[in-house]
């Protein structure tokens, strides 16, 4: 699976296009009160790609095991101390509504935890490399 995203912002317009292999789509992001960026910061939008990654793998997971899920809720919460560093104190909890026994919804949920990628790919230290700049004089 290749993913992507692109942002583009000029005054008061915000752009984001998202694709996941063939399938694209855009994505509504309020721009800042100045005009100028995004109302939502990265911070939210990272545990928003958490509590989006562990929902969407509840539903996988669940899927394999023959368990419907009726609903999930996940919330995810850390902080940022200063400029340049990463997140601290990153937690999550959830809530699983499902048709099956409470300990094979709580196995489903440990299971989820262990598989879910946006979850590994900062327990593992993904690396993240700037590959092209170019800077455009006007």
């Amino acid at each position: 699976m290749k993913i992507s995203a692109k942002l583009v912002n000029t005054e008061g317009k915000l752009k984001s296009t998202l694709s996941t292999n063939d399938n694209q789509q855009e994505l509504t992001i309020p721009v800042k009160t100045g005009g100028f960026g995004s109302a939502v910061n990265g911070g939210e939008f990272l545990f928003l790609a958490l509590a989006t990654c562990y929902c969407n793998d509840i539903y996988r997971e669940a899927e394999k095991r023959g368990i419907t899920v009726e609903q999930v809720e996940v919330e995810v919460g850390g902080e940022f101390v200063g400029e340049g560093e990463s997140a601290r104190n990153v937690t999550y909890r959830a809530r699983v509504f499902a048709a099956a026994p409470e300990v094979q919804v709580r196995e489903l949920m440990h299971h989820t935890d262990k598989v879910a990628e946006i979850h590994n790919s900062l327990r593992l230290g993904t690396p993240v490399i700037l590959s092209d700049i170019e800077a455009i004089s006007v």
